[in-house]
């Protein structure tokens, strides 16, 4: 397996992962001024971001396993929705390559090591700056072992940086890698700021030369580390961990209300998170609601037709395509969005009229999934449409969702109870009374299913859900034979392939057990 430090800065492209960076010095020169920090810091953001969007990765792997999307014409995309992980075409291998996320490994690792030689040479690049700095590149590096421990489980964990070498290092285990991520960002948690470039008392007055207007939805914050611990925690089952990480995080949004400029980090209302009202989408441009994942400004020239959820979801009359390439049938929709008064989808009875914030041109065979649609005609050329939506991970209805499913786990009903309405009712009158003989469980994964779609969670919230639920029914049939949840994943079924590339390159490297 070869490591490569590729940086991605300020570009504008067709292809997220075809541009290389003109911002990172030669290592002969670099590494010696603050300019060099924090063009390599941001290469590093850059890298993790194209190794989780490049050819929709975040999308595929999170939306389409067992998914609400239905495929227009795509065999490939067909082939994931029907679980043949290991099906034979060119978007498939490249997916399952896990190379683009060790160049971001290798990258922050290598940050970490070398960084500190800037503070002998640059008196403008302070210890505290560089604290800082190297605190992000851990949490980076943790989230990119986590995110990949979702998606392949066992995966080889490298601490320090291999540019140029050849490293054949087998696979760890996922338990041990998990630890080194929460260890990892428990560390940097204690050092990073609620926001940057400010008037917070851990790292006050201009972060590299900007105010936190700047930086606000772009680097990692303290919020960022326990909301990535929280994810960690309750992919682990941990639930007593994610509670109180999730706790820390609500307890916390008030550091970034109105501060220093920024749009505050709240709960955002119907019209904000689908129309982006008042710029406070957390998809559009970089926002403080943008808690965890990585904008593509483009008034920093980061507008992309590759690494959208638009790509593949939108049509007519968005853009200039007759078809999206995926799409929620309408039988889907009317099963997901029940409650009449639901401001993301829902139909009058007396007028017959529907809500279009999540989807357009219902009443066609095809509706266009449309709750995410930042899109720049301008900067279009034939038939390239450029988009600049974000990657988002998380936000502060998700994180809530995931400490409503953490204290339901956990017996704690009436707070279960609050954390689920508190993000509910902002789509409209949705109440779970304590009186309600629904499953409290059930509850919430309906509701993650109708906030969070389109937004990479629904495969990963089904593992979850059906570990939970300790599921004894058929869940997925191999070779014919059915299997339940718990022996699918005792099987490795809930993984990914590992590409035949990567284990071609590393022959310590074994394919997981369900795909051999």
């Amino acid at each position: 397996m070869m490591l490569f430090l590729i940086g991605l800065g300020n570009f504008s492209c067709k292809k997220i992962d075809d541009v290389q960076s003109t911002r990172l010095a030669t290592e002969e020169t670099n590494w010696k001024t603050l300019e060099d920090a924090k063009a390599n810091l941001l290469s590093v953001y850059g890298l993790i971001r194209s190794a989780t969007v490049s050819d929709n990765t975040h999308w595929l792997m999170g939306d389409l396993r067992q998914g609400d999307f239905a495929i227009t014409n795509r065999a490939d995309l067909k082939a994931i929705v029907n679980g043949q992980l290991n099906a034979s075409y060119p978007v498939m291998n490249r997916i399952t390559n896990w190379r683009r996320f060790y160049a971001a490994i290798n990258a922050a690792s290598l940050f970490i090591e070398r960084s500190k030689e800037i503070l002998a040479l640059d008196p403008r690049y302070t210890q505290l700056n560089n604290n800082v700095d190297v605190a992000q590149a851990r949490m980076i590096r943790a989230f990119a072992y986590f995110y990949m421990v979702r998606i392949w489980g066992d995966v080889p964990l490298l601490t320090s940086s291999h540019d140029g070498e050849f490293v054949k290092v087998a696979r760890t285990s996922k338990d041990k890698v998990l630890a080194f991520c929460t260890n990892e960002l428990l560390a940097a948690a204690q050092v990073v700021p609620f926001r940057y470039g400010g008037t917070d008392p851990i790292m006050p007055g201009l972060y590299y030369g900007a105010n936190w207007p700047s930086w606000n939805g772009i680097v990692f914050t303290r919020l960022s580390a326990y909301i990535i611990l929280a994810h960690i925690a309750a992919w682990q089952g941990n639930y007593i961990d994610a509670a109180n990480y999730s706790k820390f995080v609500l307890d916390n949004q008030s550091t970034q209300y109105f501060v220093d400029g920024a749009n505050p980090l709240d709960y955002i209302d119907m019209a904000a998170l689908t129309e982006n009202q008042n710029n406070y989408s957390p998809f559009a441009y970089k926002r403080a609601t943008l808690m965890v994942g990585f904008p593509f400004e483009a008034g920093n020239g980061l507008s992309t037709s590759n690494g959208h959820i638009e790509q593949l979801t939108l049509a007519a009359p968005y853009i200039p395509k007759v078809q999206p390439e995926m799409f929620v049938p309408k039988d889907s929709i009317l099963k997901i969005f029940t409650d009449p008064k639901d401001l993301r989808f829902s139909i009058d009875p007396i007028s017959g009229l529907y809500r279009k914030n999540y989807f357009t041109n219902f009443e066609s065979e095809q509706p266009v999934f449309s709750k995410i649609k930042v899109i720049y005609p301008s900067n279009t050329a034939g038939n390239v449409t450029l988009f600049s939506s974000s990657m988002v991970f998380s936000r502060m209805e998700e994180i809530t969702l995931l400490r409503a499913e953490a204290l339901a786990v956990l017996g704690q009903r009436e707070a279960a109870i609050n954390a689920l309405n508190k993000a509910a009712n902002l789509r409209g009158p949705i109440v779970y009374l304590s009186a309600s003989s629904k499953d409290l469980i059930d509850a919430i994964f309906e509701e993650r299913r109708r906030e969070l779609m389109g937004e990479g969670w629904r495969w990963y919230d089904i593992v979850r859900y059906n570990r939970i639920k300790n599921s004894n029914g058929v869940f997925a049939t191999k070779n014919g034979v059915p299997m339940s949840f718990k022996q699918f994943e005792a099987a490795g079924g809930i993984y990914w392939p590992v590409s035949q590339d990567v284990i071609n390159a590393n022959s310590l490297i074994t394919q997981n057990p369900y795909w051999q």
